[in-house]
């Protein structure tokens, strides 16, 4: 049970611990693909430490449970884990944590279906407003260009997922903005980042009172738009996408003294502007090895007394 313990004890402080870490950093802003990384590991170590925590607890309640989990263990392997104590609180610590997995696991399916729904909604629209062509497959990967006034351009994700962009877009932007912006919503799709957003998302409803699931999903809405930004700029220049937003976005309010709540373009736009240089080859692949150790803590928590024992 004093593992178990340890397990609660190490996800609970990377939960409250981590996103203080990573708000106080300067260096995301300069490299969100890493940033992306070091999420993505945190969370895992989280959702890992909590899931072995219910695996031993489950072990120290039910003799059913431990003869699976330690199926092939030696008796000294066992011993070394003292199954036979604190057998009063680990019932309800496994069934706690069993519950929020399958809660979790609810929400990830809730956020899919209605992912799916919403896309079969908007490629519907999508279909009124730009039909297919005579032999042309529905589904098929192709750039949309819809009759508008309002400049706006987008990606909708999926198994072939589909660009779409207005007339008054194409009138707009000048040059090689729309390939820049088209490079934008094309990182997108490529890096797949629908499925980081619906997890982040799911994560986020499903536990709004746990601090590093609601800094996830409203990290991962940051840092996939500064990520599809950097794909755009290496091709066509900082200065061009940045113009290209500003001409996308000009119409909405989100420049000014008064811009919409929660306005991520300006912030943008500065950045792309300012073109701070990126951390040196050696930081990045030391920050994204020091990011992958993170989910290996509880797995060596977890082995670490079996591995003495063997010795």
């Amino acid at each position: 049970m004093l593992v178990a313990a340890a397990l609660l004890l190490f996800g609970a402080l990377a939960a409250v611990g981590a996103p203080r870490l990573l708000a106080r950093a300067e260096w995301p802003e300069r490299e969100p693909v890493v940033a992306l990384w070091v999420w993505q590991c945190v969370v895992a170590a989280v959702l890992l430490s909590f899931a072995l925590a219910m695996t031993f607890s489950a072990a120290v309640a039910w003799q059913g449970v431990r003869g699976q989990v330690f199926a092939h263990a030696p008796s000294a392997v066992v011993d070394a884990y003292a199954l036979g104590a604190y057998t009063q609180w680990a019932a309800g610590t496994s069934l706690v944590l069993a519950g929020g997995g399958v809660w979790t696991a609810a929400m990830l399916v809730r956020e899919i279906r209605r992912a799916r729904a919403r896309r079969r909604l908007r490629r519907g629209e999508l279909l009124v407003r730009s039909p297919l062509l005579p032999g042309e497959e529905t589904g098929s990967d192709r750039l949309v260009i819809l009759e508008g006034e309002r400049a706006d351009a987008w990606w909708l994700p999926g198994p072939a997922p589909q660009l779409a962009v207005t007339t008054g877009a194409l009138r707009r932007l000048k040059g090689r903005q729309l390939d820049a912006v088209l490079a934008h919503e094309q990182g997108h799709a490529r890096a797949r980042h629908d499925w980081l957003l619906h997890c982040s998302a799911a994560l986020a409803g499903g536990f709004p009172q746990i601090p590093v699931f609601a800094a996830f999903r409203d990290e991962m809405h940051r840092l996939v738009e500064l990520a599809a930004d950097d794909v755009a700029s290496r091709r066509f220049g900082r200065l061009t996408i940045a113009l290209a937003l500003v001409e996308l976005n000009e119409h909405r309010g989100v420049f000014g003294p008064s811009p919409t709540p929660g306005a991520q373009v300006p912030l943008r736009v500065d950045r792309l502007l300012l073109a701070a240089p990126r951390l040196t080859a050696g930081r990045r692949l030391l920050l994204t090895a020091a990011a992958a150790m993170v989910p290996v803590i509880p797995l060596l928590v977890a082995f670490i007394p079996g591995l003495r024992a063997l010795g």
